[in-house]
């Protein structure tokens, strides 16, 4: 019984000895360390229907006390938003597509996209995926009318249009 206490003391004085030592070494290099930090983000983009040739905004934006990097990954590739003068990065983190391209053989904004933020000192998080989907603007196609000012009467035994007062 006593050699299994000396054991226990033995271990938490070694436990205590690197403890502090660790303290030690932190403290010439700055201020100590901290043993918690707020980091997550208060909104995380949505799945989004968007219009060909109109713009889109993926929300994203992170809580931190120190200051946090905000990168955008596309079908899991990261984004380099300095070549591309469609998409830009704003304040906040979010993601601002100026105007979606989309067409029968090139889909380049159609996809899943992810915000991922970094503090150097501290890690990286990554957001729920969402996905962004492209709805082409609306085509009247061949022998489809047009309705619009119109009304249909059933006046008598067969149907007549009037204009729309």
């Amino acid at each position: 019984m006593a050699e299994r206490g000396a054991r226990l003391l033995l271990s938490l004085s070694c436990l205590t000895f690197l403890y502090s030592t660790t303290l030690t070494k932190h403290a010439d290099k700055g201020p100590s360390p901290r043993l918690f930090m707020p980091f997550w983000f208060s909104v995380e983009p949505v799945d989004t229907l968007a219009v060909r040739g109109g713009p889109v905004l993926l929300n994203c934006s992170v809580h931190s006390d120190l200051p946090a990097r905000v990168d955008w990954k596309k079908d899991g590739t990261f984004l380099n938003l300095a070549a591309d003068e469609r998409r830009q990065l704003l304040a906040d983190g979010s993601l601002l597509v100026a105007s979606v391209v989309h067409s029968k053989h090139n889909k380049p904004d159609e996809g899943v996209y992810q915000c991922v933020a970094s503090i150097e000192s501290l890690g990286s998080i990554a957001s729920r995926t969402a996905r962004l989907s492209v709805a082409g603007k609306a085509r009247r196609t061949r022998g489809e009318a047009a309705l619009t000012g119109f009304v249909f009467s059933m006046g008598g035994a067969r149907g007549q249009r009037e204009e729309e007062t």
